[in-house]
């Protein structure tokens, strides 16, 4: 395998990959890359702490509030919810039109009446799946 890099400060940075096939190698880099390049600024009372996709559970809107929880905040976020739906890793998933979770911050799926399905998250936020999300979401979780 053959490297190269190009110092540019006139050039967006941009990562190129030429491969015969997509391997574990290949798919550790584009995260990394991706995780790298999001910027999440999180707003409190007092101060605007930056976050990174990693520590984030879910994005939910909140009367009618972008938040980002974590494992012990919650702070308001100054972009759509579309926005950070786009700019995003595969981590992160839509489960309804109000909120979008971190898939490895997931701790368990509760079927319950009527076939809806309910997400319980390691920092105990719960969430419906939406009717109109469950085929996607069963499918990058695996289920």
């Amino acid at each position: 395998m053959k490297c190269t890099v190009n110092i540019d400060q006139k050039r967006e940075e941009e990562i190129i990959i030429y491969a015969h096939k997509r391997s574990e190698l290949i798919d550790e880099i584009e995260e990394l890359a991706l995780s790298n390049s999001v910027e999440i600024l999180g707003y409190d009372d007092a101060s605007i702490i930056k976050l990174s996709p990693s520590e984030i559970y879910c994005f939910a809107i909140e009367n009618g509030k972008v938040f980002a929880h974590t494992n012990n905040q919650t702070l308001q976020i100054k972009r759509r919810l579309y926005e950070l739906e786009e700019v995003l890793d595969l981590d992160f998933i839509k489960i309804n039109q109000s909120c979008i979770i971190n898939t490895k911050k997931i701790n368990r799926f509760d079927a319950s009446f009527g076939g809806a399905l309910m997400v319980t998250l390691k920092n105990g936020y719960k969430d419906y799946v939406s009717r109109r999300q469950l085929k996607m979401v069963k499918e990058r979780i695996g289920i």
